[in-house]
Parts: C-alpha cells; sequence; structure tokens
C-alpha cells in the first residue's frame, strides 16, 4: 500500500513520521518543538538560583503552624540558556526556608518565637506580675499569698508554696525597696516592661486582658486596691499595650467578679 502523498505530491519526514508537507497543523512535534512547548520538558532559557546557607536553627512556621527547623539562605540569580548558567541576574534573598515544608519567607519570619520560646515568656511574665503586686504592699496578707501561689501553679511553678514566695518577695523588696520608697517605682517599671514588652505584640488582646486581670485579681483578694497596687497595675497594662481607659475598666470589672 503507497503512503500517503501531500499535495506536492511527496512526502515529508522531517519530524521524525510521514506527514503531508504544507499541513503544519498535521505534524507531529519533534525534539526541539518539544522543547520549546511550555510545560513539556526543560527549558531552553529561564533563571536559575544558587542558594547559599548562611545559619540555621528553630523558627515558628507560618506555612506549617507550627515549631520547625529552618535555613536562612540567600542566593544568586543566573540567566541560564539549554541548562548552562551565564549572565548574573542579581542577588536573591535572603530568605528563611523551612526543611518540613520547604517555603520561602521572608527574615522577619524568625521575629515571631517558637512555641516553646513563647510559653516560657508567658511564664516569667505572669510570674514578674505576680512578683510586682505583692512587692506593692500584699506581700504580708495570707489571701493575697494564697491567690499568688494559685496563679503562679496554674502558669507551670508546680513548687511555688507560701513559704517560697514570701522569701522571695521580701528579698525582692530589699533589694529595690518598698512601693513607697521612691526608688522602688522605677525598678517595678523597668522589671514589668522588660517582661511584658517583648511578649506584648504576640499575644490577643484577650491574651493580654487575662495577664492584667489575674495581677488585679491578687490585688484584690486582700481588700480593695491600694494606690500602690493600682500603679502597679497601671504599668503593667501600659507594658501590655492597654489603652489606659481599657485598664481602668478591667481593673472596675475585676472587682466586680466573684473570687
Amino acid at each position: 500500500m503507497l503512503p500517503d502523498r501531500g499535495r506536492k505530491g511527496r512526502e515529508s519526514r522531517i519530524f521524525g513520521r510521514t506527514t503531508p508537507l504544507g499541513d503544519p497543523g498535521a505534524r507531529a512535534p519533534g525534539t526541539f518543538a518539544r522543547l520549546l512547548h511550555r510545560g513539556r520538558g526543560p527549558r531552553l532559557i529561564g533563571t536559575r538560583t544558587a542558594w547559599t546557607t548562611i545559619c540555621d536553627g528553630e523558627f515558628f512556621c507560618p506555612g506549617c503552624g507550627g515549631d520547625r527547623n529552618y535555613q536562612r539562605r540567600t542566593g544568586r540569580r543566573r540567566f541560564v540558556f539549554l541548562g548552562v548558567p551565564l549572565l548574573s541576574r542579581g542577588d536573591a534573598g535572603p530568605v528563611v526556608e523551612c526543611a518540613a515544608c520547604q517555603d520561602h519567607f521572608g527574615v522577619d519570619a524568625l521575629d515571631h518565637p517558637t512555641t516553646v520560646r513563647l510559653s516560657a515568656m508567658l511564664r516569667d511574665a505572669v510570674h514578674t506580675v505576680v512578683l510586682a503586686v505583692l512587692t506593692s504592699g500584699g506581700s504580708t496578707s495570707r489571701t493575697a499569698l494564697d491567690a499568688a501561689v494559685a496563679t503562679l501553679r496554674g502558669a507551670g511553678f508546680d513548687d511555688c508554696t507560701e513559704e517560697r514566695l514570701a522569701a522571695l518577695v521580701e528579698a525582692l523588696a530589699a533589694d529595690t525597696g518598698r512601693i513607697g520608697d521612691p526608688d522602688c517605682v522605677p525598678g517595678l517599671a523597668i522589671e514589668l516592661h522588660e517582661a511584658l514588652g517583648p511578649l506584648a505584640p504576640h499575644l490577643a488582646p484577650a491574651g493580654r486582658e487575662a495577664l492584667l486581670l489575674q495581677g488585679a485579681r491578687i490585688a484584690l483578694a486582700d481588700g480593695p486596691y491600694t494606690p500602690a497596687e493600682r500603679d502597679v497595675l497601671a504599668t503593667a497594662g501600659c507594658a501590655l499595650t492597654i489603652d489606659p481607659d481599657d485598664v481602668a475598666r478591667l481593673l472596675v470589672a475585676a472587682t466586680r467578679t466573684p473570687r
């Protein structure tokens, strides 16, 4: 049986099979044509990034939603032709690459603490608020100590006792002075800002308010707020970036909450 003939009465085997000349739509794509077809086979031209790892560690991956290992990387882009890198196209990154999902993120992703670090920061914040409130005048009250111990145990300080807490407050008071001493207020303010300031951006408004209310309930355990206790709680609210009007509202709300 004779092969089909084209309009000009002859065959074409240019692309590896017999196809009529003069009919491009009927031609089967050969190797070169397949390379040019986007999405099939290697690309003829493009850019390629060569990454270099600068450091590594652990971070909270926004993509995975949990603590993961990371590599901080920088790269250099190059123009590639037929798989051969030619011209430089500039620098890439730096980026943070997750070891699990391998997604790339900006280096600001490292500013978010890991869940382990965030838990430790929260524990330290609760501890600082409790000590600040007790140092302002409640350390001699049994009910205030009971409330403080319950709060600290709830935060993870399982070995906390009234005796240990009272001794710690006394030592802190001896070091910084009582709240009536003019030198004490700035010292407590510094401690509160150092403990609460880095934590505040990573807490939702409800979380920041809950932390302030814990201190308010300890202050109220032995009676109404004293002026010193109000000052300490106002300072804590400021360190937590809570609006002063909201601080006043929360302190009033705490007096109406059953303890």
